[in-house]
Protein backbone atom coordinates (compact mmCIF):
# COMPACT_ATOMS: atom_id res chain seq x y z
CA UNK A 1 0.00 0.00 0.00
CA UNK A 2 1.61 3.25 -1.07
CA UNK A 3 1.50 6.40 1.17
CA UNK A 4 0.85 9.48 0.41
CA UNK A 5 2.61 11.72 2.25
CA UNK A 6 1.50 14.89 4.64
CA UNK A 7 0.32 17.02 1.31
CA UNK A 8 -2.06 16.78 -1.39
CA UNK A 9 -2.70 18.79 -4.21
CA UNK A 10 -6.10 18.92 -5.22
CA UNK A 11 -6.33 19.38 -8.95
CA UNK A 12 -9.58 21.07 -9.42
CA UNK A 13 -10.42 24.61 -9.54
CA UNK A 14 -14.18 24.30 -8.04
CA UNK A 15 -14.21 25.61 -4.95
CA UNK A 16 -17.03 23.96 -3.82
CA UNK A 17 -15.30 20.23 -4.14
CA UNK A 18 -11.60 21.74 -2.59
CA UNK A 19 -13.35 22.01 0.34
CA UNK A 20 -14.92 18.77 0.34
CA UNK A 21 -11.82 17.52 -0.34
CA UNK A 22 -10.39 18.98 2.12
CA UNK A 23 -13.16 17.76 4.91
CA UNK A 24 -12.51 14.37 3.57
CA UNK A 25 -9.04 14.29 4.30
CA UNK A 26 -8.46 16.07 7.09
CA UNK A 27 -8.87 13.44 9.80
CA UNK A 28 -5.71 11.89 7.92
CA UNK A 29 -4.05 15.06 8.63
CA UNK A 30 -3.12 15.56 5.56
CA UNK A 31 -2.94 18.89 4.25
CA UNK A 32 -5.19 19.31 1.10
CA UNK A 33 -3.92 22.20 -1.47
CA UNK A 34 -5.49 23.31 -4.16
CA UNK A 35 -4.16 23.46 -7.54
CA UNK A 36 -4.41 27.11 -7.97
CA UNK A 37 -1.78 27.23 -5.20
CA UNK A 38 0.95 26.43 -7.44
CA UNK A 39 -0.43 28.46 -10.40
CA UNK A 40 -1.61 25.14 -12.51
CA UNK A 41 -3.76 25.65 -15.53
CA UNK A 42 -7.01 23.10 -15.68
CA UNK A 43 -5.96 20.79 -18.48
CA UNK A 44 -8.64 20.14 -21.14
CA UNK A 45 -10.65 17.08 -20.69
CA UNK A 46 -10.75 14.92 -23.65
CA UNK A 47 -11.75 11.18 -22.20
CA UNK A 48 -14.88 10.20 -22.72
CA UNK A 49 -15.09 8.58 -18.99
CA UNK A 50 -15.05 9.71 -15.66
CA UNK A 51 -11.79 7.68 -14.79
CA UNK A 52 -10.34 9.11 -17.82
CA UNK A 53 -10.49 12.77 -17.40
CA UNK A 54 -9.99 12.40 -13.58
CA UNK A 55 -6.56 10.76 -14.81
CA UNK A 56 -5.83 13.39 -17.13
CA UNK A 57 -6.22 16.46 -14.13
CA UNK A 58 -4.51 14.13 -11.64
CA UNK A 59 -1.71 13.36 -13.88
CA UNK A 60 -1.39 16.87 -14.97
CA UNK A 61 -0.84 18.31 -11.50
CA UNK A 62 1.13 15.77 -9.79
CA UNK A 63 3.82 16.57 -12.39
CA UNK A 64 3.02 20.22 -12.14
CA UNK A 65 3.79 20.63 -8.76
CA UNK A 66 5.47 17.83 -7.79
CA UNK A 67 3.27 16.21 -4.91
CA UNK A 68 0.79 13.58 -5.14
CA UNK A 69 -2.48 14.71 -6.41
CA UNK A 70 -6.05 14.18 -6.36
CA UNK A 71 -8.57 14.99 -8.36
CA UNK A 72 -12.09 14.40 -8.98
CA UNK A 73 -14.22 14.02 -11.86
CA UNK A 74 -18.05 13.96 -11.57
CA UNK A 75 -21.22 14.45 -12.89
CA UNK A 76 -25.05 13.37 -12.89
CA UNK A 77 -26.22 10.89 -15.25
CA UNK A 78 -30.07 10.98 -15.98
CA UNK A 79 -31.78 7.57 -17.07
CA UNK A 80 -34.63 9.48 -19.33
CA UNK A 81 -31.76 11.59 -21.07
CA UNK A 82 -29.96 8.46 -21.78
CA UNK A 83 -27.31 9.05 -19.32
CA UNK A 84 -26.69 12.91 -20.00
CA UNK A 85 -25.49 15.40 -18.66
CA UNK A 86 -22.42 12.90 -17.94
CA UNK A 87 -19.19 13.78 -18.22
CA UNK A 88 -20.28 16.80 -19.43
CA UNK A 89 -21.99 17.95 -16.57
CA UNK A 90 -19.95 21.02 -15.83
CA UNK A 91 -19.86 22.33 -19.41
CA UNK A 92 -23.96 22.17 -18.88
CA UNK A 93 -23.47 25.19 -16.96
CA UNK A 94 -20.91 26.99 -18.95
CA UNK A 95 -21.58 30.78 -20.33
CA UNK A 96 -19.54 33.21 -21.69
CA UNK A 97 -18.91 34.53 -18.06
CA UNK A 98 -18.04 31.59 -15.88
CA UNK A 99 -20.73 28.55 -14.95
CA UNK A 100 -24.16 29.26 -14.23
CA UNK A 101 -25.40 26.04 -12.60
CA UNK A 102 -29.57 27.62 -11.84
CA UNK A 103 -29.35 27.81 -15.49
CA UNK A 104 -27.65 24.25 -15.92
CA UNK A 105 -30.81 22.97 -13.58
CA UNK A 106 -33.12 24.88 -15.72
CA UNK A 107 -31.91 22.84 -19.21
CA UNK A 108 -31.62 19.96 -17.17
CA UNK A 109 -35.28 20.16 -16.15
CA UNK A 110 -36.63 21.10 -20.01
CA UNK A 111 -35.06 18.42 -21.22
CA UNK A 112 -36.74 15.97 -19.10
CA UNK A 113 -40.02 17.45 -19.49
CA UNK A 114 -39.26 17.16 -23.36
CA UNK A 115 -38.33 13.55 -23.24
CA UNK A 116 -41.94 13.39 -21.99
CA UNK A 117 -40.77 10.34 -19.33
CA UNK A 118 -42.79 9.86 -16.05
CA UNK A 119 -41.65 10.56 -12.81
CA UNK A 120 -40.23 9.35 -10.88
CA UNK A 121 -37.13 11.12 -12.63
CA UNK A 122 -34.19 7.96 -11.86
CA UNK A 123 -30.50 9.44 -12.11
CA UNK A 124 -27.07 8.46 -10.66
CA UNK A 125 -24.11 10.94 -9.28
CA UNK A 126 -21.04 9.72 -10.35
CA UNK A 127 -17.52 10.48 -9.24
CA UNK A 128 -14.21 8.63 -10.40
CA UNK A 129 -11.19 10.02 -7.65
CA UNK A 130 -8.01 9.56 -9.25
CA UNK A 131 -4.49 9.67 -7.44
CA UNK A 132 -1.56 10.16 -8.89
CA UNK A 133 2.28 10.69 -7.99
CA UNK A 134 4.36 12.33 -9.79
CA UNK A 135 6.55 9.47 -11.13
CA UNK A 136 3.24 8.20 -13.32
CA UNK A 137 1.77 5.43 -10.91
CA UNK A 138 -2.19 6.45 -9.93
CA UNK A 139 -5.14 4.56 -8.64
CA UNK A 140 -8.85 4.81 -9.44
CA UNK A 141 -12.16 4.98 -6.70
CA UNK A 142 -15.02 5.40 -8.12
CA UNK A 143 -18.60 5.83 -6.45
CA UNK A 144 -22.03 5.89 -7.38
CA UNK A 145 -25.47 7.37 -5.32
CA UNK A 146 -28.25 6.49 -6.88
CA UNK A 147 -31.35 8.76 -6.47
CA UNK A 148 -34.10 11.21 -8.56
CA UNK A 149 -33.62 14.37 -10.10
CA UNK A 150 -36.65 16.44 -8.88
CA UNK A 151 -38.03 20.32 -9.93
CA UNK A 152 -38.14 23.14 -8.59
CA UNK A 153 -35.07 23.16 -7.10
CA UNK A 154 -34.31 23.03 -3.14
CA UNK A 155 -31.78 24.11 -1.02
CA UNK A 156 -28.63 26.67 -1.29
CA UNK A 157 -26.12 24.62 -0.13
CA UNK A 158 -23.98 22.14 -2.03
CA UNK A 159 -22.62 23.11 -5.32
CA UNK A 160 -23.31 22.24 -8.88
CA UNK A 161 -26.62 19.85 -9.55
CA UNK A 162 -26.97 19.98 -5.72
CA UNK A 163 -30.28 21.31 -5.59
CA UNK A 164 -32.25 18.74 -8.08
CA UNK A 165 -30.83 15.47 -6.55
CA UNK A 166 -32.98 13.84 -4.39
CA UNK A 167 -30.51 10.38 -2.99
CA UNK A 168 -32.41 7.09 -2.64
CA UNK A 169 -34.32 6.60 0.75
CA UNK A 170 -34.13 10.69 1.43
CA UNK A 171 -36.69 12.87 1.34
CA UNK A 172 -33.90 16.51 1.17
CA UNK A 173 -31.58 17.29 -2.22
CA UNK A 174 -27.93 17.55 -1.45
CA UNK A 175 -28.54 20.94 -1.94
CA UNK A 176 -30.92 21.39 1.78
CA UNK A 177 -28.64 18.25 3.67
CA UNK A 178 -26.26 20.08 5.92
CA UNK A 179 -22.50 19.13 5.21
CA UNK A 180 -21.54 16.39 7.05
CA UNK A 181 -24.99 15.01 6.39
CA UNK A 182 -24.33 15.13 2.46
CA UNK A 183 -20.60 13.81 2.73
CA UNK A 184 -21.97 10.40 4.57
CA UNK A 185 -23.83 9.54 1.32
CA UNK A 186 -22.58 11.00 -1.27
CA UNK A 187 -21.08 9.70 -4.41
CA UNK A 188 -17.74 11.42 -3.37
CA UNK A 189 -17.77 9.53 -0.15
CA UNK A 190 -18.00 6.42 -1.32
CA UNK A 191 -15.20 6.64 -3.52
CA UNK A 192 -13.35 8.45 -0.95
CA UNK A 193 -13.78 5.59 1.48
CA UNK A 194 -12.38 3.72 -1.08
CA UNK A 195 -9.16 5.54 -1.18
CA UNK A 196 -9.09 5.53 2.14
CA UNK A 197 -9.09 1.93 2.76
CA UNK A 198 -6.72 1.09 -0.23
CA UNK A 199 -4.26 4.28 0.59
CA UNK A 200 -4.73 5.78 3.97
CA UNK A 201 -5.01 2.65 6.03
CA UNK A 202 -8.82 2.79 6.55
Amino acid sequence: MRRIGSQLVVASHNPGKIVEIGALLAPSGIAALPAGEFGLVAPDETEVSFAGNARIKAHAAALGSGLPALSDDSGLCVEALGGAPGVHTADWAETGTGRDFVLAMARLHAEIAASGALEPHRATFVCALCLAWPDGEDRVFEGRVEGRVIWPMRGTRGFGFDPVFVPEGHMLTFGEMAPEEKDAISHRAVAFRKLANACLGG
